[in-house]
């Protein structure tokens, strides 16, 4: 589904990606690791049009989308979220989710002047997919709690919900579970895994949580200093000797990763 070409990406006299290929494989939840500073989000920000890239080419389903911004990706259902949740903090979780769909009628004013009924039908519609948003998530309990009173885990599962309300594609998430208690971060997970098994989602997920990686990723991708260091099982790339001197340090290769 999508596919980096030798991609660079320098910021001054840095190199923060160098060089680095891979595939993402449509229905999958791929996992994205690496130690601080290893250009994981970087490259993030590339693939969804933040940043352009130095050198080298993106591709989703064949197409080369490597000059198009964010938005325009964003109708072709790749999405992104971030690391610090980017709600809007005076709406309730409700409309932080009504917000999403693009050209709403209600956007245009002729359509609000001369057009009305249009304008209710339709928000109509959206108010109850973001209904179905909320008890999918399990917090239905939240839907008119305003979304700057949100903890953090549930400011997750809100950006998580803003992808359900447009028909994604792809889906990249930013370390998903930072900062989230561990029931939350069960919710998410669950809603992750359905997302992919029934609604044919694909996910690539960057992650410091390897318990979080081993239970949702097959492949995982490790990145090191700008570069794919390799990829694989989770079993196998915890067992790589490189990808332990990469977190840890050489001659440490008996601690876990995930204690980095």
């Amino acid at each position: 589904m999508i596919k980096v070409e030798d991609v660079t990406k320098n910021f001054g006299g840095i190199r923060a990606v160098d060089g680095v290929s891979l595939e993402i494989q449509k229905g999958s939840i791929t996992g994205l690791i690496g130690p601080n500073g290893a250009g994981k989000t970087t490259l993030f920000n590339i693939v969804a049009g933040h940043f352009p890239p130095s050198s080298g080419r993106i591709y989703l389903d064949g197409e080369d989308v490597t000059e198009l911004q964010p938005h325009e990706l964003f109708h072709k259902g790749l999405l992104r979220t971030f690391q610090i949740a980017h709600e809007f903090s005076s709406l309730t979780v409700l409309e932080n989710l009504m917000v999403v769909p693009g050209d709403q009628p209600g956007e245009d004013l002729r359509h609000a002047w001369f057009n009305y009924r249009r304008v209710v039908a339709n928000e109509e519609r959206v108010r109850e997919r973001a209904r179905e948003v909320v008890e999918f998530l399990e917090i239905p309990h939240l839907e008119n709690e305003l979304a700057g009173n949100l903890s953090g885990g549930q400011k997750k599962l809100l950006e998580l919900g803003r992808t359900m309300m447009v028909d994604a594609k792809i889906v990249f998430l930013d370390e998903v579970g930072a900062g989230v208690n561990r029931t939350l971060l069960q919710t998410i997970a669950r809603s992750i895994q359905r997302l992919n098994r029934e609604r044919g989602y694909t996910f690539c997920l960057i992650e410091h949580d390897m318990d979080f990686i081993a239970r949702l990723c097959d492949p995982v991708i490790v990145m090191a200093e700008g570069r794919l260091l390799t990829q694989g099982s989770v079993q196998d790339v915890m067992n790589d000797e490189r990808v332990i001197e990469a977190y840890l340090g050489t001659g440490r290769k008996h601690k876990r990763v995930s204690e980095s």
